[in-house]
């Protein structure tokens, strides 16, 4: 027969408290609350900074000396969203004439989408066959292979000289397929009258913006109505 032992001394034994949980102080459960509540919050900032970098894009830093200024995370998906929704044709082609971004952000939203860049910055040879040397200068000193070969083109010339916008026009009808071309056409809104004359396009609603903020005031300009999409056409007086 086993001993009982002795109950240690300043030991009370009280069999009802064994059977009841532990009880917090109102203090510590207002601590536990904020603590939880934090928790909650810093797990929800993580998951919506995963979905920021997941939708981001990586860019090449500005060169400011080229007359550089990418568009900011929202003009450049707008603008990607109107121009897969005008591949209507697996076959279709598209060609960005000195807008990296864009080029970076459609092939973000559609890796399968066949586009190609012509840029001034060799940095942009980082993108292989996508990529062609372009210089405004020489507006149609091209691969023949690419003329008259895109449904879509998008122009940002670097400067807002009216002697730029002609070349880079001369460019875009050197692209464009001759039965069906969308033309797009991102400059400052005093192109308006010269983008008209040259290409036959119109302003549209949407107004895109740089990330670096630019003192002139910038326009989309297109050879199609866009409609819903974009805004549409600016409605003329």
């Amino acid at each position: 027969m086993e001993e009982e032992l002795p109950t240690p001394k300043n030991v009370v034994v009280n069999d009802s408290d064994e059977d009841d949980p532990p009880a917090l102080s109102s203090e510590a459960l207002a601590a536990l609350k904020e603590f939880l509540q934090e928790q909650n919050q810093s797990l929800a900032n993580h998951e919506a900074e995963e979905t920021k970098a997941e939708n981001e894009v990586a860019l090449v830093t500005e060169d400011w000396r080229l007359s550089q200024f990418w568009y900011d995370p929202q003009t450049a998906r707008a603008i990607s969203q109107e121009v897969v929704s005008l591949c209507t044709d697996s076959r279709y082609k598209v060609a960005c004439i000195a807008c990296p971004t864009l080029y970076a952000y459609l092939k973000k939203l559609d890796p399968n989408i066949s586009v190609r860049l012509l840029e001034y910055d060799k940095r942009f040879e980082q993108y292989g066959s996508d990529f062609t040397f372009y210089d405004y200068n020489q507006p149609e000193d091209l691969p023949l292979q690419l003329k008259h070969s895109y449904q879509v083109v998008i122009a940002d010339p670097p400067y807002l000289s009216e002697e730029c916008l002609e070349k880079v026009a001369k460019t875009i009808s050197f692209l464009a397929h001759p039965q069906q071309s969308y033309l797009l056409l991102l400059t400052g809104e005093v192109q308006r009258d010269r983008a008209a004359e040259l290409l036959g396009l119109r302003p549209c609603s949407f107004r895109p913006q740089h990330s670096s903020k630019l003192g002139n005031e910038f326009r989309l300009f297109t050879n199609y109505d866009p409609l819903e999409r974009l805004g549409g056409w600016v409605q003329e007086n």
